[in-house]
This record gives C-alpha cells, sequence and structure tokens, in this order.
C-alpha cells in the first residue's frame, strides 16, 4: 500500500502557519488597480484629495440623507467645507462610523498615523493642508502598496480635454482608459461636439458618420494610449441591438479596439438617476442579462472584453460564462459590492469556478486616499479567502510552498491584468 501522506504539514508551511504566511504574501505584493476615477497630479484639480473630499464622497452623501429631513437642496447650496461638517457631525460623531464607506475614513486616517479618538474635523483638514501634493501621493501609493492605477478619462469632459491637448507630463503610476458613455449612450449630445471638433458627422449613423467616429476613437487612442476602453451600461443592456447604442458598439468600438488590440471593458447593470436629487449618490442597481456579453464574446472572438456587473445576482453567471470564453475577464466587485461580506462571498466563489485566472479587486477610487482603505479592507477578506481554500488543498493532500503562493497572488493582483491586456487572439 502506498505510503499515507501527512495532510497538516506541506513543505514548511502548515496549518498554524499559513495564514501567516498567506498575510505575509497578500501585504507584499504590489498592486495594479485596474479600474479608478482618480487623476494623475498634472490634471490639476480633478486630483481630489484631502479630508472634505473623503467626507463627502457620494457613498456617504446617500447615507447622511438617512439621517436628516435637510432639503436636497439646502445641502447642495453648502460649501463642500460645510457639507462635510454635517456629514462628519451626523455619521462619525452622533453615530458610530460602522458602514464601510464611514469605516474606510477612519482606515484612512488611521494608516496615514492620525488620532482618530479625536472628533475634531478642523485637526485633521489641518494636516491634509500641510501636505505636499507630491509627497502625500507617493505616501498613499505606499501605504496601499500599490504599483500602478488605471484613470477614467473622458474625452467628452472639457475640462480633462483641455489636459490632454496641453503639454502636461504625466506620472507614469497613472495610466489611462478610454471612456465612452457619452459616444454610445448619449449619441444626441455627441454629435455636436464631434462637429465642432471636426468630424463629419450627422445625428443619423451613416456610412460616413460611422467611419469618422472610427477616425475619432482612433485619434484618441494614439493621444491617450489607454490601457482599454471602457463602457457603463444598464441592466437593459442586449446585443444584438439595432439600436444606436447597438451600432456605434458593433461598427466602431469594435473594430478599433480589434485593430489596436485593446479590451473592452464592459461594467453592467446601473440604473441612472433613480433619484435624481441625490445627484451622484442618486444612482441605483438592477440585474441585466449575462446573455449578451457571452454573444459578444461568441460573435468577436479576436476582442478581449473585462467585465464587471453591479448585481450580485449577475456575478454568478458572469463566472460560468468567463469558464466558456477565453476572451472574457471578470475583474472586480464593482460599487454596491464593494463590502466586504460580498467581496468573500465574490473571491470565493470565482476561486471555485476560475481557479486564479480573474480579478479580484479594483478600487474605483474617486479620491485619492480612497485606494488605501478600499484595498487594506479587500486584503483582509482575500487572506481569509486563500487561507481557507489552501487549507482544503492540504487536506487533499496536495503539497505547496510559498513561492507557490506567492506566484498565485501575484496572477490575482497584477499578473492576470498584463497577460490579458498583451494576448491578442
Amino acid at each position: 500500500m502506498p505510503k499515507k501522506r501527512e495532510t497538516n504539514v506541506t513543505q514548511g508551511i502548515t496549518e498554524s502557519n499559513l495564514q501567516d504566511v498567506i498575510k505575509e504574501v497578500v501585504s507584499n505584493t504590489p498592486i495594479t488597480d485596474v479600474h479608478t476615477h482618480l487623476y494623475a497630479p498634472s490634471f490639476g484639480n480633478l486630483l481630489l484629495w484631502g479630508i472634505d473630499e473623503l467626507l463627502t464622497y457620494h457613498y456617504l452623501v446617500a447615507e447622511f440623507f438617512r439621517t436628516t429631513e435637510m432639503p436636497y437642496s439646502q445641502f447642495w447650496a453648502l460649501s463642500k467645507r460645510e457639507q462635510a461638517n454635517l456629514i462628519w457631525q451626523n455619521l462619525f460623531v452622533e453615530r458610530s462610523p460602522i458602514s464601510e464607506a464611514c469605516r474606510g475614513v477612519i482606515t484612512v486616517l488611521h494608516k496615514l498615523g492620525l488620532d482618530t479618538s479625536s472628533r475634531d474635523l478642523n485637526l485633521y483638514r489641518e494636516w491634509f493642508q500641510s501636505q505636499s501634493l507630491a509627497e502625500h501621493v507617493n505616501r498613499v501609493f505606499e501605504l496601499a502598496n500599490l504599483k500602478q492605477v488605471v484613470m477614467t478619462n473622458d474625452p467628452f469632459d472639457p475640462v480633462e480635454r483641455d489636459y490632454w491637448h496641453s503639454s502636461m507630463e504625466l506620472d507614469k503610476r497613472f495610466l489611462s482608459s478610454l471612456r465612452l458613455d457619452v459616444l454610445i449612450l448619449k449619441w444626441a449630445e455627441s454629435v455636436p461636439m464631434l462637429q465642432a471638433w471636426g468630424y463629419s458627422v450627422e445625428p443619423n449613423l451613416t456610412e460616413e458618420t460611422l467611419s469618422e467616429v472610427r477616425r475619432f476613437l482612433s485619434d484618441w487612442v494614439q493621444k491617450i494610449k489607454p490601457i482599454y476602453m471602457a463602457v457603463s451600461l444598464p441592466p437593459s443592456f442586449e446585443f444584438p441591438e439595432h439600436s444606436t447604442r447597438g451600432i456605434i458598439l458593433e461598427q466602431c468600438i469594435l473594430p478599433v479596439a480589434r485593430y489596436f488590440n485593446i479590451p473592452l471593458a464592459l461594467m453592467i447593470g446601473v440604473l441612472r438617476g433613480v433619484n435624481p436629487e441625490l445627484k451622484l449618490a442618486g444612482d441605483g442597481v438592477g440585474r441585466a442579462e449575462v446573455r449578451p456579453v457571452e454573444r459578444l464574446c461568441e460573435m468577436f472572438p479576436q476582442n478581449k472584453f473585462m467585465v464587471t456587473f453591479l448585481s450580485r445576482e449577475n456575478t454568478h453567471s458572469a463566472c460560468v460564462s468567463a469558464r466558456k470564453f477565453r476572451n472574457l475577464m471578470p475583474f472586480g466587485c464593482w460599487w454596491f459590492l464593494n463590502n466586504p461580506s460580498l467581496i468573500e462571498e465574490m473571491t470565493a466563489m470565482r476561486l471555485e469556478l476560475l481557479g486564479t485566472t480573474f480579478i479580484p479587486q479594483h478600487s474605483d477610487a474617486r479620491v485619492l486616499e480612497q485606494v488605501i482603505y478600499k484595498w487594506a479592507h479587500t486584503k483582509q477578506v482575500l487572506i481569509e479567502v486563500l487561507k481557507n481554500k489552501y487549507l482544503g488543498l492540504m487536506h487533499s493532500g496536495w503539497k505547496f510552498t510559498k513561492d507557490e503562493i506567492q506566484k498565485d497572488v501575484n496572477n490575482l493582483l497584477t499578473n492576470n491584468f498584463w497577460r490579458f491586456i498583451e494576448v491578442k487572439f
């Protein structure tokens, strides 16, 4: 009979030290944050940072309005500092900051070395105001252990557009992506802008118009060198679809993405303006169909698609779809799914269905310091999930080393993304 293998020891790793090994590896592995709303410092005021920006983040704005009868218009008439004062008082002083968004602010303050026993908001303001932005960006990247972040770059935003047409020098840690929501979802608004920029388009999608849209996309790919293109789509998204949205996607975006060998990131499930009075905080979530994504992968096998859904109910189906199409990469726990309990569930499910061939998280950060808490909280979950999976392997008799764990974590936090970006089907 073959000798029975030990199930509690695997090449120096034991059940008792497994979590410590994983924690060390995850903590020390540099991260590529594949989707943020941050900007490089050379974009000036478009880069949001500091305590008032953290407190007026739209997650906290929505939570604040659950605690007050203040009219929406009265709140929006206040200065950002005054809004931050109200949110701090209602969510951090009168109540414990136990929600994920509130806890995130506390994690940021703690990681930056500030006294979280203080309830004096002005002390935090003074600290942030005393910081050199360049040094502060370096500190934030170091605390989050970020190697690079991918920005969200909108060619239809007039302020951002002016920066791209200037001679600014871009921090190489900030990579670009080409966001196309206006083009694909607001065609009527796009037409006069494209015309003003010298593109011969008209409201009807004629062959000349489609050709000019492709020229516009090609010009911007060459100008900003995006890592991928991206669109945020409602839960009603269908494909194929004989609509302006469907035609522009199929005849303009996909051919240009294929030509330049860059993925299209599909972010599906947002219901815009469920409560318009909340402004940016007023968007909701809807359950989408995964079948349109499968059709895209099937009909365009040479295109690469990154996909994240906003509804928890879609994530299982998307995992199954990724098992069928190698040109499909699931990524992150987006927006309302970026909560530890859901991150844990989604990451465990993805590991069970896809092994280590997905991108477990992105920060979606809009304020610089948010990357500190979003990655700190994600790492806590990832360590626990990986511990359980490796423990299962250990009990099944598989022997593995710390170097093999390191290889897996490298793939999850950086390498899977870069391999997918570089592959050409």
